[in-house]
């Protein structure tokens, strides 16, 4: 039961993450292209992370039991 409930965590996070970097890399990739790797990677976790912990994966939790609730009235 614990290894399912931490590979739908996972599932959840990897859904946000995703298309979180995709999105980031393609509005600020060429941008950020010219500084250090170190400064490219930094910019994108404190912009990411908090995205990731704050709102995107509230937003599947939201999303995951609303489906859900569906399915066990149908």
């Amino acid at each position: 039961m614990r290894t399912k409930m931490k590979l739908l965590a996972s599932l959840k996070i990897w859904v946000v993450i995703y298309p979180s970097i995709t999105l980031f890399l393609a509005l600020f990739g060429e941008p950020l292209a010219a500084l250090p790797l170190y400064q490219r990677t930094f910019l994108l976790t404190i912009c990411l992370v908090p995205w990731i912990v704050f709102a995107g994966v509230p937003f599947v939790d939201r999303l995951i039991r609303a489906v859900s609730g569906r399915n066990a009235q149908a």
